[in-house]
């Protein structure tokens, strides 16, 4: 099985995209990528907006070797709409290279949804099912394709228990001799996920932490993730690729420290320097303004 981690915080962008080829089979899991349009009252760095532009070559190149397309759930940084959207780097070209004559798995766009998410589910396949291949909905199910296995959580809270973002969608991707599950914006907070991953016993975990980088409104939630995944890693010994919604947050690198496993970011994984610069969007925009500033990486 390869494993290619193609988009995340650590590389510069919202996403968790990846791409896993296994027998044969080539899946690509949440294809979307995006900016978060204000932080720290900010718009994005041009940096940033460079980056996306990079990161949406990548994408739309591994998506036209992909047979498969799984997304987990209807935000524009897990799947691409078909709009023109500046910080989505998206168009309508774009969606139908990805997603026309594929296979799609995609999260029930009416059960276990919150209203913004069913209205964007709504636009998506009215766009898609003229183009797929196929679609199914995939929560709570599995699919044999030539002896590559894909099992789908049950839709698990975005978050927290009760969260007013709505739900996701886990995969297992099980090639007999390596189980890898992708578990996208569970963000380690709820027990559900949690007990769905420790019972399916995964060799990778490919998953996003905590967004401590919300501050107040995310109180509790950095020792909840610390405990969680400490519990996944005791119970499943799994090698640990983290990235998303942590990376947003300076202080990730501690956070990895209190893990009994340390894991690593997609840019780790691919061996190249980590380079959140949604963190570190206040220094880009002086580095942008002729001031000094700080960074932890290279530009």
């Amino acid at each position: 099985m390869r494993i290619i981690p193609l988009a995340s915080e650590s590389l510069g962008v919202r996403s968790l995209a990846t791409f896993v080829e296994a027998s044969g089979l080539k899946i690509l899991i949440d294809p979307g990528v995006a900016l978060g349009p204000k932080r720290y009252g900010l718009p994005p760095a041009k940096v940033e907006l460079e980056t996306l532009q990079q990161m949406r070559k990548k994408l739309q190149g591994y998506a036209r070797r992909a047979d498969v397309v799984t997304i987990s759930h209807y935000h524009y940084d897990h799947h691409t709409p078909f709009f023109e959207g500046l910080y989505e780097s998206s168009s309508e070209a774009f969606a139908r290279e990805i997603y026309a004559g594929k296979l799609l798995f995609i999260k029930h766009p009416r059960e276990n949804i919150n209203f913004s998410q069913r209205k964007r589910a709504w636009a998506f396949l009215k766009n898609v099912e003229p183009i797929a291949e196929k679609i199914e909905f995939a929560d709570g199910r599995t699919f044999d394709l030539g002896g590559v296995r894909l099992e789908f959580s049950p839709a698990v809270p975005h978050g927290s228990e009760g969260s007013k973002l709505g739900f996701v969608v886990m995969v297992l991707i099980d090639e007999g001799s390596k189980r890898v599950i992708h578990a996208s914006d569970i963000q380690l907070l709820n027990r559900k996920a949690v007990e769905w991953i420790v019972a399916k016993n995964p060799d990778l975990l490919i998953t996003g932490g905590p967004p401590t980088y919300l501050g107040k409104r995310a109180e509790g939630s950095w020792e909840t993730g610390i405990k969680n995944l400490n519990e996944i890693i005791r119970e499943t010994n799994a090698e640990v690729i983290l990235d998303h919604h942590i990376v947003r947050d300076k202080r990730y690198p501690e956070f990895f420290n209190e893990l009994e496993k340390r894991p690593k970011t997609f840019a780790g994984f691919l061996k190249v320097e980590d380079k959140p610069l949604e963190a570190y969007r206040r220094e880009l925009h002086k580095i942008e303004r002729g001031e000094k500033a700080e960074l932890p990486f290279s530009l």
